[in-house]
């Protein structure tokens, strides 16, 4: 169970860095492609990158599934709780638990369709070749426009982000039961930040920074205002 504490972190992780990586390449690839550089440009131009963005729709499609399984297990998915949360104690905690059952229920109902969706649109055919046992009359099933990938690859990602999300459900409602409460995420909460108290020497009410425009006319209105209010009878100049 360790190994799955972490396991959207990491698949999340892995794919959005590696989808940044892959756009700056194409990114760079396009402008340098289109500089008269002898030899380079003639290289550049015979490398196809034209596959890189539907690898990357790919990639966000998969971070999507997985994050949303990540949302379940942290408590950042947004729900409306009032009702709930004005009920007494005992009947608030049937409604919990009945809630993260239906979602249980839901998310692997939703898993199995598509793990059956994606066995008949092609990954059938393609298990059966893999063993090389014959395909018969099995439906290969479509590719992909650029990458020329079979179909059911990318939609893997539905029965295994539903399947993830329902495990999610279910283990939360196994610690609700026992604990008594539920994962809440702190949307100011930043890793890596201490949240000690910082002292704030700043008044951001205030215009008398760096941080904002002045003109003349404010800086001296300003000035004098200080001297009216802050400064001794001996420094306006007058008598004491």
């Amino acid at each position: 169970m360790k190994f799955l504490d972490h396991l959207e972190e990491w698949l999340i992780t892995f794919l959005i860095g590696a989808a940044t990586l892959i756009i700056f390449i194409a990114v760079m690839h396009r402008y340098a492609a289109g500089l008269p550089i002898p030899g380079v440009q003639d290289w550049l131009l015979r490398l196809d990158l034209g596959s890189a963005q539907e690898l990357t729709i790919i990639m966000f499609v998969w971070m999507a599934k997985f994050g949303a399984a990540y949302g379940v297990r942290t408590g950042i998915h947004v729900g409306v709780d009032v009702l709930i949360n004005s009920l007494s104690g005992r009947t608030r905690a049937k409604f919990i638990v009945f809630g993260l059952l239906a979602g249980a229920l839901f998310t692997g109902i939703v898993g199995t369709l598509g793990a059956h969706f994606i066995w008949e649109n092609g990954a059938h055919y393609a298990f059966v070749k893999a063993f090389g046992m014959a395909t018969g009359d099995l439906y290969p099933g479509p590719t992909t426009p650029d990458l020329e990938w079979p179909t059911w690859i990318v939609y893997a990602a539905i029965p295994f982000g539903s399947y993830l999300m329902c495990f999610r459900f279910l283990q939360v409602t196994v610690s609700f039961i026992r604990t008594g409460e539920l994962p809440h995420h702190d949307h100011g909460h930043v890793d890596g930040i201490e949240e000690d108290a910082v002292s704030v020497d700043v008044n951001p009410y205030s215009m008398d920074d760096d941080l904002h425009m002045h003109d003349l006319k404010y800086k001296k209105r300003h000035s004098q205002q200080k001297v009216g209010d802050g400064d001794t009878a001996a420094d306006k100049g007058e008598p004491k």
